[in-house]
C-alpha cells in the first residue's frame, strides 16, 4: 500500500486477470446493479462496467471496495475532460 502524507489524495486500483477489481480511496458507492457501479473516490467519481458484477468486499470506512465479475472498462467521470474530449468520431472527421 502507497503512504500518502496527510491531506494527500489517493488512489490504488488493482484489476486481476479482470475478474477481480481492487479499489482504495473509495467514499461511496452511489450505485450499481450487475453491468455498473459508480463509484465516489477522492480522486472523483468512477464508474466501472462489465458483466456479472458484484461487491465481494466492501469498507467505506477504510476506504476500500472489490468487486468481482467480468470487468469492460473502468473511467473516471471529469467534466473537463469529457467537455475537451470530441471521441473516436469527432477526432476522425474534424
Amino acid at each position: 500500500m502507497v503512504e500518502h502524507g496527510k491531506g494527500q489524495k489517493g488512489q490504488e486500483v488493482k484489476l486481476i486477470n479482470r475478474k477481480l477489481l481492487e479499489l482504495t480511496g473509495v467514499v461511496n458507492v452511489e450505485s450499481f446493479d450487475s453491468e455498473e457501479f459508480l463509484l465516489e473516490t477522492e480522486l472523483g467519481f468512477l464508474t466501472v462496467t462489465g458483466q456479472n458484477l458484484h461487491i465481494k468486499h466492501l469498507s467505506l470506512e477504510q476506504g476500500l471496495v472489490a468487486i468481482e465479475g467480468t470487468v469492460h472498462s473502468l473511467a473516471y467521470l471529469d467534466g473537463t475532460a469529457t467537455a475537451k474530449s470530441k471521441g473516436l468520431f469527432g477526432k476522425l472527421f474534424k
